[in-house]
């Protein structure tokens, strides 16, 4: 499972598919969420908004992320 730092304490699913680099933008983003093609915490996550904190586990693809805080990031 790979980390992803993140600045501030949340960041929306859609945006964070597009900084880990598995969508190209944001309608690409979306497609893979409505799809139900996203997981958070091992749950499928359908909505694009869906606040994510450090700590949280998301997973795409069969490759897992972890998001932790890093203010410098």
């Amino acid at each position: 499972m790979r980390q992803l730092a993140i600045a501030d304490d949340m960041i929306r699913l859609g945006q964070l598919l597009q900084l880990a680099g598995w969508a190209e933008g944001g309608a690409e983003a979306k497609h893979f969420i409505t799809d139900g093609e996203a997981r958070v915490n091992g749950e499928i996550e359908t909505r694009r908004g869906r606040q994510l904190h450090p700590g949280d586990v998301v997973e795409l693809f069969g490759e897992q992320l972890q998001l932790v805080h890093d203010p410098d990031a």
